[in-house]
């Protein structure tokens, strides 16, 4: 995997001095988001290895097997019930071994560190019976898929502090194939289990680990704070559904960095409730930091904010990010009936290699959990910076649509350089209900955002305090073939269709 990211990250360095871009071509910006999150995420960047818990156990003293055959569920229950006496003795460590450990959902405890073993997986059961029911989130009001009740996830946990998952790059494996036949035959009677959920949780690090093939969302802390995933790679087929890789759900302070992610939809998905429902919880999801996050999503968006964003999104910082085989780079996802806001979003430095549309707004996106929704409760959405983009094989720089009556407000984009492959160049930005600034940005911007980014508006652009220019070099837009470069030695694990 680390031999695929320097080859990606080698096309993208590639990129950027074929099309000249300056170094000091940049915006001035006090208190840069970066440095924000590197505070943050230093404050709660400890991997699991340098964590010592005075009391240690191994699933294997509890009867567990590790044949790929044998259900351990008992045994990882047993384990952590027993481990659940030294919580308030400075925790505990479940050690997993080599193996491939077959399992059902259980719960984790406070205090407790997972640690698996290079060689060991941790299985999913594929029998449904093994991923218990429980009730609906109160922020969604029903299953996100089905009315009633989910299906629990495989690990799962409630009401914890000072959790901790991680190893030695060790895999936990939802064998999610039979639930997506499921799905797609219609023939769930509930909604399909995530492979790690943590609600009402605080002080949350998962790391160091491989997630593969989730029946539906893969890594969902909801209603948590202090939360950090670092170096993980999550894995599943591009033709997965709905298999997203980290969605943080009415959730504060959390750090995502040094990811790689591919799978069948959004990479990173924001979410904070669902219409009434998260109107009524009113849990927003704010202080969200995402660096350097690498990776190829089959239907869905790099990273997306919704759309089920009705509890609020706010402050979201997200910095080098390398985007390539997507539907869409940076997305926005809401309607009507859905109200909260989403305001004081910043995205800077992204790379897109083949993606369809670079920047959407969808403002007529998704379902409702009722039938009877208010389509008068429409989302406010303003103060969405987006700036440092380069882009190769891009088929629509953005779509942009917001709801009449309801327009998106001070959307700023700077320093957007995208090689368009569609025919007409002039249509390669569709926009409507958007107001806002820009600078720089070629192909040549949509009308509504035409007006330039001057010192008077430094307010309504998010985190930018003036705008000191230098000449950009450009030596055109690029000819070459990039498929051999992208293509070649990469991991069967890495998709990279040609």
């Amino acid at each position: 995997m680390k031999r695929s990211f320097y080859i990606v990250e080698v096309l993208l360095l590639l990129i950027n001095t074929l099309l000249g871009l300056s170094d000091d071509a940049t915006w001035a910006v006090n208190g840069s988001p970066q440095s924000l999150q590197s505070c943050y995420c230093k404050r709660g960047n400890y991997s699991g290895s340098g964590e010592i818990r005075p009391h240690s156990v191994t699933i294997t003293e509890f009867g567990a097997v590790g044949d790929g055959v044998t259900l351990n569920t008992k045994a990882f229950q047993n384990a952590i019930f027993y481990l659940n006496s030294f919580a308030d003795k400075g925790g505990a460590k479940l050690f997993v071994p080599a193996g491939r450990w077959l399992t059902g959902s259980f719960d984790l405890i406070s205090h407790l560190t997972v640690w698996l073993d290079k060689d060991a997986v941790i299985l999913g059961s594929q029998r449904s019976d093994d991923w218990p029911l429980t009730e609906p989130l109160p922020s969604y009001g029903r299953g996100r898929e089905l009315p009633g009740r989910r299906h629990r996830s495989l690990i799962y946990g409630r009401n914890l502090t000072d959790i901790i998952i991680t190893g030695d790059n060790g895999t936990v494996d939802g064998q999610g194939s039979i639930w997506w036949d499921w799905f797609e035959n219609k023939t769930l009677n509930y909604t399909r289990p995530h492979l790690v959920e943590l609600m009402n949780s605080t002080g949350i690090v998962i790391s160091n680990l491989t997630f593969i093939n989730s029946p539906f969302w893969t890594i969902h802390p909801v209603y948590c704070s202090q939360v950090t995933i670092q170096n993980v790679t999550i894995l599943a087929p591009r033709e997965s559904p709905n298999t997203d890789g980290i969605d943080p759900d009415s959730s504060d302070n959390v750090c995502i960095e040094d990811c790689y992610i591919s799978t069948g939809d959004d990479l990173v998905a924001i979410k904070s409730g669902w219409d009434e429902y998260g109107i009524l919880y009113g849990r927003p999801s704010t202080n969200i930091f995402i660096h350097r996050l690498i990776g190829e999503s089959g239907r869905g968006s790099g990273i997306a904010i919704g759309s089920e964003m009705s509890g609020g999104v706010s402050q979201v910082h997200a910095e080098n990010i390398q985007i390539f085989n997507s539907g869409t780079g940076i997305g926005l996802k809401t309607s009507p009936g859905r109200g909260g806001y989403v305001r004081d979003i910043y995205v800077s430095n992204l790379n897109l290699v083949d993606v369809e549309t670079a920047i959407r707004f969808n403002s007529q996106f998704g379902e409702h959990p009722k039938e009877s929704y208010d389509p008068k409760a429409l989302p406010l959405i303003e103060r969405i910076t987006i700036k440092e983009v380069v882009g190769v094989n891009i088929k629509y720089a953005g779509i942009l649509e917001g709801l009449q009556g309801d327009t998106f407000a001070n959307i700023c984009l700077s320093n957007i350089h995208l090689n368009i492959t569609t025919t007409s160049k002039t249509s390669s930005w569709n926009c409507s209900n958007i107001q806002g600034y820009s600078n720089l940005v070629s192909p040549k911007i949509c009308e509504p955002l035409q007006e330039r980014i001057y010192p008077e508006h430094h307010l309504d652009c998010y985190r930018l305090s003036n705008h000191l220019w230098s000449p950009i070099r450009r030596k055109g837009l690029l000819s070459f073939s990039i498929d051999k470069l992208m293509t070649e030695n990469m991991p069967s694990s890495v998709h990279f269709p040609v």
